[in-house]
């Protein structure tokens, strides 16, 4: 499992030009699944996204967690973290996983999430999303398991 967090002061996703999900302070985080990921992977990745400490202290250290500021997370699933574009032009996404694991995976992420606590708003699974952000910082941090 692939996230990509990156630390916002506002996101939404739209589909169809309607917003779907949208959070203020907090982590707009896209997820990518691979085939022998499973549940474990899930919980692991909501624990770190939940624990990291991204949020700026009194002194301007990054101290703070999500629960610490009071901040949200937005989560929209991306195959396309998978991508394998070393060869050729048009890039392979074999790597991921297909759409019948995926989906199970990132909805159990976002209810791991939940479970801590967060807020948790998401994408539409296997739409064509429009994703708008503020980067805070910018703050972009990669994460796999």
């Amino acid at each position: 499992m692939r996230a990509v967090i990156q630390r916002v002061s506002r996101a939404e996703v739209a589909v169809d030009g309607n917003v779907v999900g949208a959070i203020g302070r907090g982590y707009l985080v896209f997820v990518g699944v691979t085939h022998t990921d499973g549940r474990e992977q899930a919980e692991w990745m909501a624990t770190k996204i939940a624990g990291l400490r991204l949020f700026a202290d009194e002194q301007g250290l990054t101290n703070r967690s999500l629960a610490d500021v009071g901040g949200a997370v937005l989560v929209v699933s991306q195959f396309t973290l998978y991508a394998d574009a070393r060869k050729g032009r048009r890039p392979s996404f074999t790597a991921a996983a297909p759409p019948e694991q995926a989906e199970p995976l990132i909805e159990h992420l976002v209810a791991c999430l939940r479970q801590q606590g967060l807020p948790v708003a998401t994408g539409v699974f296997r739409a064509e999303m429009q994703v708008s952000l503020i980067n805070d910082g910018p703050v972009t941090i990669w994460l796999e398991r």
